[in-house]
């Protein structure tokens, strides 16, 4: 077909501006046909690199425009002229050979074939989504992986495929996976998990938050067999040694930076740098240096015999480490959240990650510095934060997987402080919580300080209400999110069961006024930061009167209190959690009035007084039910329906839910809209019914943080409410 168009394409070459690419694939594809010479091929092929090469740099270097914007005709060509197509075939020739000795093609061909794929990719997506079609194609690149000198091409070509895969791949499908995963050195399995994180994360289908509980059951009903993802992560954890190595990577450390122009060395290297590709590219060409003059090694040490890895910049090496830290830490992430959480909660333990990530805090993680205003380009064409930034996200939400909910909270912290826990509760003659007994001491933090403790430093030194935002979506406050998870570790700890001992060792650090700090006198408006204040001040304060009397001493006048009404009055979806702490609270603490403590600080504190007239009790009521029903109710806000439960049923134990539901009828009619609240309510309650009776998890969690048994929850059946609501059709 070539030949025969030969003088045409020559012509029309002219006309085109097709720079001879359709005469080069023409030679290309003569010269690459079975059992032929390759060299030959790959000379022509280096032509065509060469040419693509500089469009692929122009599309990522200049201002990161993206396809649409603009084209690139040397890629538009080479694809229409069936050069993707040519590539594929010469890749996987060797697999179509029917001899049992397969030939071997040389590395740099495939190399070269991989890389002019790969700036295809980045300039059209079309063909990206060509190649993920072709399952054939995607599992065969896997075996590419296992020869080191076209590894890194071979990641960085699965990474944009996958990225773009309508369905996702099984891993269980790749040939000889567990060898594969086990041949790998450090650096490679680092690279491994960019891919990685493509198969075991479920596809994302915007925000959890946003989806209705009801949306969520039908589909639970629909998908009740495991996800791919799920099946995917099954998968590597039966690779032996697979979670090992990934603790292992994430806690090594690296050589320090020195120098006051760090930070800015950093930013300038990294906004040259794009997707890694050349730092890796320059790391890969330092381990080859090395190679030519010494024995491979597997891990970090190989890297630091060569010649070049000495002359790369300091800063370019902790980025590097930086950049593979984020992504190990974000498949240990997902992995905590799967099915499997218990084994690999139980791996993480047993291979020190928290201890080893608490020896990196202060080097590496948390560095003192105050970061610029200087944003630099990330991986995510949606959000350009710093690597550094992206690290401390990552390594936060780890955290947060890890303790919430979890005995395995107390490895936060070292053996001094686990100590102090034990001596606070001896002191106030109560038993030391289970999971404190329980730990591992052999597990926990190193050193003067534990996770924890060095987390609390650090929030308190974050400002209340950051500005910093990330360049491309300036919605989004990155300092926000650092300051809602570094809260979130707090919120972990003490969520579950209440610990006093827990309560007593965070107040001891000036959590409480901090926080209070935050909510009344900084000045903070961020709906989010403000939510995980006032859920960290409920689990504070729940059921702990030092906590109120505490409380009571920093709110000391009445514009203080005022403040700090309105803060929690102007969204009632993100305090209702601490509202619910204050009238459990109060209702413990009125049967304990043969407590002089309890008496004086009942007597004394603004926010009890507050909460014990019964008209501001029926107004938080009134409005926790209004602003939900069962067509909007998400993850988010059915703790509205879950607090405004607590309020009735407290009434109820006292012989006053009659007279609540009778107030919620009256308030009907004074808004001449008989029946809203109450057939609202009753439709709310019946769906509570069968979201919450049926599920032990969250059946538990609302007993932990109500103290209400869960046999009380079913005993009570609701017949009470539901034979005093009105028929669903009244209005």
């Amino acid at each position: 077909m070539f030949l025969s168009l030969r003088g045409l394409l020559q012509e029309r070459d002219k006309r085109a501006k097709w720079h001879g690419i359709p005469t080069l694939l023409q030679k290309l594809y003569e010269s690459s046909h079975p059992n032929s010479d390759l060299s030959h091929a790959h000379s022509f092929l280096k032509v065509l690199s060469s040419q693509l090469s500089m469009e692929a740099m122009s599309f990522v270097t200049e201002d990161r425009k993206t396809a649409q914007e603009s084209t690139f005709p040397n890629t538009h060509t080479f694809d229409l002229f069936g050069g993707v197509d040519l590539l594929v075939e010469i890749l996987m020739r060797p697999t179509l050979t029917m001899q049992k000795k397969k030939p071997k093609m040389n590395d740099d061909l495939v190399k070269d074939c991989l890389s002019v794929l790969y700036n295809c990719c980045i300039c059209t997506e079309e063909v990206t989504k060509s190649l993920a079609g072709r399952d054939d194609f995607v599992l065969f690149l896997f075996t590419l992986m296992t020869n080191k000198k076209t590894f890194l091409q071979t990641a960085t070509l699965i990474e944009d495929i996958l990225g773009v895969k309508k369905e996702m791949i099984q891993l269980e499908g790749i040939p000889n996976l567990s060898g594969l995963v086990q041949s790998f050195d450090q650096q490679q399995l680092a690279n491994f998990c960019r891919i990685l994180s493509v198969t075991i994360s479920e596809p994302d289908v915007g925000n959890d938050d946003k989806h209705t509980l009801l949306a969520k059951n039908a589909q639970q009903k629909r998908n009740a067999s495991p996800s791919r993802a799920e099946v995917n992560q099954v998968t590597l954890l039966n690779i032996p040694g697979f979670i090992e190595r990934l603790c292992k990577l994430a806690t090594r450390k690296v050589s320090e930076a020195t120098g006051a122009n760090f930070l800015q060395e950093l930013e300038d290297w990294y906004t040259w740098l794009d997707n890694a590709l050349v730092l890796d590219a320059l790391m890969q060409m330092a381990t080859e240096e090395a190679e030519q003059s010494s024995t491979e090694s597997s891990d970090e040490s190989s890297l630091a015999t060569s010649p070049l890895r000495h002359r790369l910049p300091q800063s370019m090496k902790i980025v590097h480490e930086i950049m593979y830290k984020v992504e190990v830490l974000y498949v240990l992430c997902v992995l905590l959240m799967g099915r499997q959480r218990n084994q690999v909660h139980k791996m993480l333990a047993e291979f020190r990650l928290i201890p080893g990530l608490n020896n990196l805090f202060d080097k590496l993680i948390w560095r003192k510095y105050t970061a610029s205003n200087h944003v630099v380009h990330g991986q995510n064409e949606n959000c350009d934060c710093s690597p550094e930034i992206s690290f401390k996200i990552q390594f936060l939400r780890l955290l947060q997987s890890f303790s919430d909910h979890h005995e395995n909270k107390y490895l936060l912290l070292n053996s001094q402080e686990l100590n102090e826990l034990s001596a606070i509760s001896m002191k106030a003659n109560i038993p030391e919580v289970e999971a404190l007994v329980n730990t591992d001491r052999s597990l926990v933090c190193d050193g003067k300080k534990g996770l924890l403790t060095r987390i609390l430093t650090v929030m308190k030194r974050e400002p209340p209400d950051s500005s910093f935002r990330c360049a491309s979506c300036r919605a989004k406050i990155v300092t926000q999110e650092i300051k809602m998870l570094t809260i979130s570790q707090y919120v972990s700890l003490v969520l579950g069961a209440t610990s006093y001992a827990d309560q007593m060792f965070l107040l001891k650090r000036g959590l409480l006024e901090h926080i209070l700090f935050c909510i009344i006198d900084s000045g903070c408006t961020s709906r989010d930061v403000l939510q995980s204040y006032f859920d960290l001040l409920g689990e504070l304060m729940k059921f702990n009167i030092d906590a109120f009397k505490r409380f009571n001493k920093y709110v000391n006048t009445p514009e203080k209190f005022q403040t700090f009404l309105t803060q929690i009055n102007s969204s009632l979806v993100d305090s209702n959690m601490l509202v619910r702490c204050i009238v459990l609270s109060l209702d413990r603490f009125e049967s304990q009035t043969e407590d002089v403590k309890v008496v004086e600080v009942l007597s004394e504190c603004c926010l009890l007084s507050y909460m014990a007239r019964v008209e501001n009790r029926l107004s938080f009521l009134f409005r926790l039910i209004n602003i939900i029903n069962v067509q909007t109710l998400t993850q988010e806000n059915v703790s509205c329906l879950n607090t405004s439960l607590v309020i009735l049923m407290l009434a109820r134990r006292k012989a006053k839910l009659p007279f609540y539901l009778n107030a919620l009828r009256e308030k009907e009619y004074a808004e001449k809209y008989p029946g809203c609240l109450l057939n609202n309510f009753h439709n709310l309650l019946r769906f509570w019914q069968r979201h919450y009776l049926n599920k032990d998890k969250d059946s538990t969690c609302l007993e932990n943080v109500s103290k209400i048994s869960h046999k009380k929850y079913k005993g009570m059946r609701l017949l009470h409410f539901l034979a005093l609501l009105p028929p669903s059709g009244q209005r």
